[in-house]
């Protein structure tokens, strides 16, 4: 049992705690690349077990603003900074309600859902003006094969293009 303690590798402690003392130690003025704080890291505590988790744990400290990272460099984020404002415009600043003030919800997004309990509504008819003839293209008639097609037209005139005229041939008889 003891030998299983003797070769048992020792535990590393956190990543950020890694870090921190990584770029402590290393105390560059413009920060630390990544690939010197995993250089710092493997030769005070021998191989790392996972070279991505070490890129991973830079980013969440990154995000969470624990570190600041500029020109590939990592360096501790300044307490005394402000914080980093996102891209865009920034948002108006909220007027303070006066006291005893209630506020409604939201109302929500979207077409409202239909009365269940409303009644049938009728549909309207609306007063065409001048011609009598309802808007947009009149409905398509269904014809029963037994009723010839309409020839005449009211206007006299026949549908659509006229068919081209064709000179009229005339016999021309050839003498020899």
């Amino acid at each position: 049992m003891a030998t299983e303690e003797v070769n048992k590798p020792q535990s590393l402690p956190p990543y950020p705690e890694l870090i921190f003392k990584a770029l402590e130690a290393l105390n560059e003025p413009t920060g630390s690349s990544k690939s010197a704080i995993s250089k710092h890291i493997e030769s005070t505590y021998g191989e790392l077990p996972d070279s991505t988790l070490l890129g991973n744990q830079l980013n969440k400290m990154k995000e969470s603003g624990e570190l600041v990272f500029v020109k590939n460099n990592y360096m501790k984020a300044d307490p005394s900074a402000p914080p980093k404002r996102g891209r865009g415009r920034p948002p108006k600043p909220k007027v303070p309600l006066p006291p005893g003030t209630v506020l409604s919800p939201p109302r929500p997004r979207g077409r409202p859902p239909k009365d269940p309990n409303a009644p049938p509504k009728t549909p309207k008819s609306k007063a065409t003006p001048g011609s009598g003839r309802p808007r947009g293209r009149p409905k398509k008639i269904a014809r029963s094969p037994s009723v010839a097609a309409p020839t005449a037209v009211s206007s006299g005139r026949p549908r659509g293009r006229p068919p081209k005229v064709k000179p009229q041939l005339t016999e021309v008889s050839v003498e020899s």
